[in-house]
């Protein structure tokens, strides 16, 4: 048997996992993109490359974040999504890193990069922000 070479990065990789949707439980769709810094465990790179393979990156990532990100989502309704987004980071980090490394990745930094809700969603808080507004200003005019 020949055996190849094959070289991974091991200082970190920088994955941008594509936009991922799920539904809070208010039933709202939300988009979340994440940007992931990860490098396998070195001593787990044999059973990493033979078992998964040499795109073990674009082969686990896209999936345990799917999952990942679905999981937390549906813990947390739109308005909390917003509200509350630091405590949203920090728990699909925790969650992604403890999942990551059951298949030998070390996460060094998840960062939730973007957050969008379905059209509708967003288009009734526009108008609720153009209403308070038009409230604010009614008031002011009689006010005065």
């Amino acid at each position: 048997w020949g055996v190849s070479p094959c070289s991974f990065s091991s200082p970190g990789e920088l994955g941008v996992v594509p936009e991922c949707s799920g539904c809070s439980p208010d039933l709202q769709n939300v988009n979340i993109t994440l940007r992931i810094l990860f490098r396998p465990v070195t001593a787990q790179l044999p059973r990493i490359f033979t078992s998964i393979g040499e795109d073990y990156d674009e082969r686990v990532l896209p999936s345990i974040t799917t999952e990942i990100l679905k999981s937390v989502v549906a813990r947390f309704d739109a308005g909390e999504l917003i509200t509350q987004r630091e405590l949203v980071s920090r728990q699909v980090s925790e969650d992604l890193t403890e999942r990551a490394a059951t298949f030998g990745l070390i996460l060094d930094d998840v960062s939730l990069t973007h957050l969008t809700f379905g059209k509708e969603f967003t288009e009734a808080v526009e108008m609720k922000q153009v209403a308070q507004q038009e409230a604010e200003r009614a008031r002011f005019i009689v006010e005065k």
